[in-house]
C-alpha cells in the first residue's frame, strides 16, 4: 500500500449464499421436523452485496460513502471494522484504527460510568495512563458529571450512548469509521460531535463516514462516494454525489389507482429550475419551480401540502394550498396536476426530505399522503445568516 493511503480496497467483491425457501414454511406439528430436514437440501442462490470494488482514502482524507438501502453500505462496513472478510479482493487499513459503531454496546450495566469508562477504553485500545489523563474530558464531554458514580442501568438511552461516544471519540485513532453515529442525543450533542470529528479530523485522523444523513456527510467530507448495488456509482465532490443520489430518490407509482381504496393518489412530486429543467439542486434565494401529480376517483374540494423536512427531522418548511380556506382547489375525477411556484427559495443550504399530503377541505381529513416521496439538495447561494431566508425588500423614506 501506498503510503500516503490509509484505507484501501483493492478489487473487493463479497459473496452471500441466500437460501431458497419453499411455500410450506408455516408448516406445524408433526412436518415441520420433515421441512427442517429438507431445508438443508434447498438451492441457495448467490448475491453479490459487494462487487469487484476498488478505492483508496488518503492520509488525513474525509471521504463520505452514500447510497440507498440494499446498496451494500452495511457489508462494505463491516469488511472495513473487520466484522467479515472479502470473498475475494484485500481490504488495507493503516495505523490505529477506531470504529464509531454501536458506542456504548460493551458496558456492564452493573458497573458505574466511571468504571464502565476504563473498561470500554481499554476494549477500544487506550493504555489506563491515557484514561486517567482523558477522564475528566471524556465525562464533561458527555455530560453525566452528576451520574459518573451511577451503575449505568439507571442511565437513560440518551446518557448511555453520549458516553459511549465520548468514549470512542476520545481515542485520537489514524483512522475514524463513523456509522450513523451523530444521530445520537439532542441537536446541542450532536454539534459537539461533529465539532469533534471536525478537530480529530483537522489534527490528521483519516475519516470514513457511511451515513444516511446527507447534510452530516456534506458538512464533514469534502468527497463522497455513491454507491449502488455493491459498486460505486458517482464518485467526487460531495454537492455533485448528493445531488446525483437525491436525483434516484424521486415518487415513482403506476398510473393506476385501486378504485376501492383511495380516492386520490398522489402519482409524482417534481420539481424543475429557472428554465424549466427538471432538477432536485436548487440554490438558497434561486427560484423554484414543481408540480404534484395526481389520479382520482372523484370531484374533491381539497387542499395540497409540500413540507420540507431537514436531515434532522424537523419541519423547516411548508407550502400549502390551504391558506385561503374560502377558496379550496378542486381535483376533479380522472388525472391531473396542481403546479407551484417560489421566486426565492429560502431554505438554507442542506439536504430536504418532502412529505406530500392531500387534505379534504374544512374537514382536515388525511386523502392522501406520500412520506419522503422525493428529496431536494439546497446549496450555497444568497449568504444569509439563521436556519431560514425569508425574501423581503427595504427602501429609504426622506424624513422631509
Amino acid at each position: 500500500m501506498h503510503p500516503d493511503v490509509d484505507v484501501s480496497f483493492r478489487s473487493v467483491s463479497k459473496r452471500y449464499f441466500i437460501r431458497q425457501t419453499g411455500t410450506a414454511a408455516s408448516q406445524t406439528g408433526a412436518s415441520n421436523w420433515l421441512a427442517k430436514l429438507r431445508r438443508g437440501r434447498e438451492p441457495k442462490r448467490e448475491f453479490w452485496a459487494i462487487k469487484d470494488l476498488s478505492f483508496t482514502v488518503e492520509r488525513g482524507e474525509a471521504v463520505g460513502i452514500i447510497g440507498h438501502n440494499g446498496a451494500g453500505k452495511s457489508t462494505l462496513l463491516k469488511m472495513l471494522s473487520g466484522i467479515t472478510a472479502p470473498t475475494r479482493g484485500e481490504v488495507s487499513i493503516r495505523g490505529r484504527f477506531s470504529a464509531l459503531l454501536e458506542v456504548g454496546s460493551g458496558f456492564h450495566p452493573e458497573l458505574t460510568g466511571r468504571e464502565n469508562i476504563y473498561l470500554s477504553a481499554s476494549v477500544l485500545g487506550m493504555s489506563r495512563r491515557e484514561i486517567r489523563r482523558k477522564l475528566d474530558s471524556i465525562v464533561d464531554f458527555a455530560g453525566v458529571e452528576s451520574f459518573i458514580d451511577t451503575p449505568v442501568k439507571r442511565y437513560s438511552s440518551g446518557m448511555f450512548v453520549r458516553l459511549g461516544f465520548s468514549i470512542a471519540a476520545h481515542l485520537e485513532p489514524d483512522v475514524l469509521l463513523l456509522d450513523e453515529v451523530l444521530a445520537v442525543g439532542d441537536k446541542s450533542f450532536q454539534d459537539r460531535c461533529k465539532e469533534r470529528i471536525g478537530e480529530l479530523h483537522s489534527n490528521g485522523t483519516t475519516v470514513v463516514f457511511i451515513s444516511h444523513d446527507l447534510a452530516a456527510v456534506r458538512t464533514l467530507c469534502p468527497r463522497v462516494m455513491l454507491l449502488e448495488r455493491g459498486q460505486i456509482a458517482a464518485e467526487g465532490n460531495a454537492d455533485e454525489v448528493i445531488q446525483k443520489y437525491t436525483e434516484t430518490t424521486n415518487l415513482t407509482h403506476a398510473p393506476s389507482l385501486d378504485h376501492g381504496a383511495k380516492t386520490v393518489q398522489i402519482t409524482s412530486v417534481a420539481f424543475f429550475d429557472e428554465w424549466g429543467n427538471r432538477s432536485v439542486g436548487f440554490r438558497t434565494g434561486s427560484p423554484i419551480y414543481g408540480a404534484v401529480e395526481y389520479i382520482a376517483t372523484q370531484e374533491i374540494r381539497a387542499a395540497i401540502c409540500l413540507q420540507f423536512l431537514h436531515s434532522q427531522g424537523w419541519i423547516a418548511a411548508q407550502w400549502t394550498t390551504s391558506h385561503d380556506p374560502a377558496k379550496p382547489f378542486v381535483i376533479r375525477p380522472g388525472k391531473g396536476s396542481i403546479q407551484f411556484r417560489c421566486d426565492e427559495l429560502g431554505l438554507q443550504p442542506s439536504v430536504y426530505k418532502v412529505d406530500a399530503q392531500i387534505e379534504e377541505a374544512g374537514t382536515k381529513r388525511v386523502l392522501e399522503e406520500q412520506p419522503r416521496c422525493t428529496s431536494i439538495h439546497v446549496k450555497s447561494g444568497k449568504k444569509v445568516r439563521g436556519v431560514f431566508y425569508s425574501p423581503h425588500r427595504w427602501r429609504e423614506v426622506s424624513n422631509d
